[in-house]
């Protein structure tokens, strides 16, 4: 019986995936307020009717979105964390930061322009799980530092993520995605002189 079922099952998981995939990317790009439960349903190629099988309300696609970008977190760290050595590791981020070029001018950061935009708001406790997801960033990069036996691998990553925060703003407002080749270099410029003994 539970063969039978298989199928569907998955299926369903399927739709719910390209859903979730869906929301983040047309989120990012047209921010949480303009965007409509349709237009998720359109980028996911799933009848607006059938949406609400899996997610009752926009806000509930919000944050599949931000579960989403998580996900898509989680695979890229994951990658970097075969890498040996934690400061390589740090720099694959940045490097991954900088391919990204050309949608942070577009759009910005995925994560941190949702959060602005979600901290306007006075109610869901969505701004919350958008903190949430940048605390996932903050913590892997913290893990990566303290590896490297650096002092405050804390405050490092806040240096690190607020940076990237800093680029994707610069090169979103500009329309300029060489901010983010220029600021990127600078970065692992800056990784490559970190030393545990502060010098």
């Amino acid at each position: 019986m539970t063969d039978s079922k298989s199928p569907r099952v998955r299926a369903a998981s399927a739709k719910r995936e390209r859903l979730m995939a869906a929301a983040a990317r047309v989120v990012h790009q047209q921010g949480a307020e303009r965007t409509t439960i349709a237009d998720i349903a359109h980028a996911a190629d799933v009848p607006v009717g059938n949406v609400y099988y899996y997610f009752k309300t926009k806000d509930d696609l919000v944050a599949a979105a931000l579960t989403e970008h998580v996900r898509q977190l989680g695979l890229l760290t994951g990658q970097l964390d075969d890498l040996d050595d934690p400061r390589e590791r740090l720099k694959g981020l940045v490097e991954a930061w900088a391919s990204q070029r050309e949608v942070a001018a577009r759009y910005g950061c995925p994560t941190g322009t949702l959060a602005a935009e979600l901290d306007k708001r006075t109610e869901g406790g969505l701004d919350v799980a958008a903190g949430k997801a940048i605390r996932v960033l903050l913590d892997w990069a913290e893990r990566q530092f303290r590896e490297l036996g650096l002092p405050d691998p804390g405050g490092l990553a806040e240096t690190l993520v607020g940076a990237y925060q800093g680029m994707s703003l610069l090169a979103n407002a500009l329309r300029e995605p060489d901010v983010m080749t220029r600021q990127c270099a600078r970065l692992v410029g800056w990784l490559d002189s970190l030393s545990a003994d502060g010098s």
